[in-house]
């Protein structure tokens, strides 16, 4: 019997190339799809997109030649999943919350990461780096064996266990 309280974690090192970023988002995928989000669902698509972001940003700001980044993925037995992107380059913080203008080709990434994710924001990763953090609200935790099976649907997409148990 599995216990109601969990934490799921993922943590993955790549290389700071784009290819590393595509990789990041790639992984962040399969993880949510192993517990219990599918690749098609909200969460998983939201996901997809602020580790595209943040890893993209990790490549183009934040790379230190011959030094990759990491990708931590965390969800505790709650309704939240952490995202954190560490690289090695904590002189360069991310600048969130400002408009870009209509013409600029970049410069709204985080304007997304800020729209999707409930909370984000960046921490010093010692002994130089950052790590730039977003956490994205769950519609059912991810450990739902135990919820009863007259439950009323609330749209939200069932853990594996959730599912077996049916």
């Amino acid at each position: 019997m599995k216990s109601e309280i969990s934490t799921h974690h993922f943590a993955q090192l790549l290389s700071a190339t784009p290819r590393g970023a595509r990789l990041a988002r790639l992984l962040a995928v399969q993880q949510l799809d192993e517990w219990g989000w599918p690749p098609s669902c909200a969460v998983s698509e939201s996901v997809a997109l602020v580790v595209a972001e943040l890893a993209a940003n990790a490549v183009a700001h934040g790379r230190v030649r011959g030094r990759g980044f990491r990708l931590t993925l965390t969800v505790e037995a709650s309704d939240t999943l952490r995202i954190e992107v560490a690289d090695s380059r904590g002189d360069r913080l991310p600048l969130g919350r400002r408009t870009a203008s209509p013409t600029a080709e970049t410069g709204r990434g985080l304007l997304l990461v800020d729209a999707l994710a409930a909370r984000w924001g960046s921490d010093p990763w010692p002994p130089s780096g950052k790590v730039v953090w977003a956490e994205i609200g769950l519609p059912q935790p991810v450990l739902a064996a135990s919820a009863p099976l007259s439950q009323s649907s609330t749209g939200a997409v069932p853990a594996p266990e959730a599912e077996a148990a049916r």
